[in-house]
């Protein structure tokens, strides 16, 4: 197991180095397999009408814009700190007060959205509400994911971490294809194969963390946790809205098929994204953990050049290979289109891979983040309004997602500079 024992001695720098790249190795492993898998349910799309696609990828669109990244970063803080200074009861509390208060917000949404479904299938433009009845659940277990993704990555367990990840992949996969290719189920299919792929993962990840979840849970100060908290949820919403809420936008913009032509290049470029942010995610409980243990670490420096490698490599490739790979997975309608706009996403996210480092970097410091947390939530929301404005053509709502990333990685090396 790759979880690292915070009792033993202190790793030399360059055990520390040579630890970090092994699990942010396979971490990448983990997400380009997985990420394969996932490429492979949008071969589907051969088999379902355009605008069924464009009804599977707002329904995902719904599922990114959850406050997983987050919920994810909180719950990894909290364990990285607890095991620093050896507060596990406290943990097992904290864990299990924010699932519950998931579960009664889930409740709360679940309830409003099937009171208004009629509304909704007509606002976005869905055949039937079949596909958002079984997005409902996934949206529960995909508010818990996180939670239980944090611990596994505080506890620097990355290996079933990565697990748990390429288990989502294959459920997700191997479901849809099925209901796909056999029931002719379209965009509801493929929205079961999501649900199924969630639900192996959780299990993994549950059973691998089983010591926290059921473990004896202690007071906590919920005052102290909401200082920590809430600024990281801020911040990482900000960025998960950045990261995924254009998808929403188009929906309702843009007609049925031009959606899916917009989702398919998303899916290409967003890959961008999950090939560098193994390098954060490796980084930001050791960072979290030194802090707690007033430890030096230079490790950021590394991160941010690895990742503005990878991030521009992979724009110019899919800049590059980009119509073949669409010509590849999708329909012959999408080519034009998909193609067109393929090299504008994919270097939209060259900047908001670089700002998710040096906001890992800034959040996993023990000064006051509640500045930068507003700042970043703050850009988010004028984001959201910059969509409402300037949406002539896919074009430019994507010039409008470049030019916000960039502002985020301004605003995010305005702070590392002052800090």
């Amino acid at each position: 197991m790759l979880a690292e024992n915070v009792e033993n001695p202190p790793l030399s720098q360059a055990a520390h180095r040579a630890s970090f790249f092994r699990q942010s190795g396979w971490l990448m492993i983990a997400n380009i397999g997985g990420g394969v898998l996932m490429w492979a349910v949008h071969l589907l799309n051969k088999a379902i009408p355009a605008s069924e696609y464009g009804n599977f990828g707002f329904f995902l669109a719904i599922v990114m814009l959850l406050p997983a990244i987050p919920l994810q970063m909180i719950l990894t803080q909290q364990t990285a700190k607890a095991l620093a200074i050896g507060r596990q009861g406290e943990l097992a509390g904290v864990v299990r007060a924010f699932a519950g208060g998931a579960f009664l917000l889930w409740a709360c949404g679940a309830v409003i959205v099937l009171l208004f479904q009629q509304h909704i299938v007509e606002h976005w433009h869905m055949s039937n509400p079949a596909g958002l009845w079984i997005t409902l659940p996934v949206v529960l277990v995909s508010l818990w994911l996180p939670m239980i993704w944090g611990v596994l990555q505080g506890q620097q367990n990355f290996l079933w971490l990565g697990w748990s990840m390429l288990a989502n992949a294959v459920g997700r996969f191997s479901v849809a294809a099925v209901a796909v290719l056999l029931l002719h189920a379209y965009a509801a299919g493929m929205m079961t194969g999501v649900l199924i792929g969630v639900i192996a993962s959780a299990l993994i990840g549950v059973w691998q963390t089983r010591g926290v979840w059921f473990g004896q849970g202690e007071p906590f100060d919920a005052r102290g946790l909401l200082r920590q908290a809430v600024p990281l949820l801020l911040a990482f919403l900000g960025f998960q809205i950045l990261f995924t809420v254009d998808t929403i936008f188009v929906k309702s913009y843009f007609p049925e098929n031009v959606a899916g032509f917009y989702v398919s290049a998303g899916t290409l470029s967003r890959a961008l994204m999950w090939l560098v942010l193994p390098l954060a995610s490796v980084m930001f409980p050791r960072l979290v953990h030194s802090a707690a243990r007033s430890e030096k670490s230079n490790l950021m420096g590394v991160v941010l050049m690895g990742t503005g490698l990878l991030a521009v490599t992979g724009a110019l490739g899919l800049w590059l290979v980009g119509p073949w790979v669409v010509r590849l997975i999708y329909k012959p309608e999408f080519v034009q289109v998909a193609s067109s706009i393929l090299p504008w996403y994919a270097f939209a996210m060259v900047p908001l891979s670089l700002a998710n480092v040096l906001l890992n970097n800034l959040l996993a410091r023990p000064d006051s983040k509640w500045g930068l947390a507003l700042s970043v939530f703050l850009l988010s929301v004028a984001y959201m309004i910059g969509l409402t404005e300037f949406h002539t053509s896919l074009v430019t709502v994507l010039k409008t997602v470049g030019a916000f990333n960039l502002l985020l990685l301004g605003l995010c090396g305005w702070f590392s500079l002052k800090h």
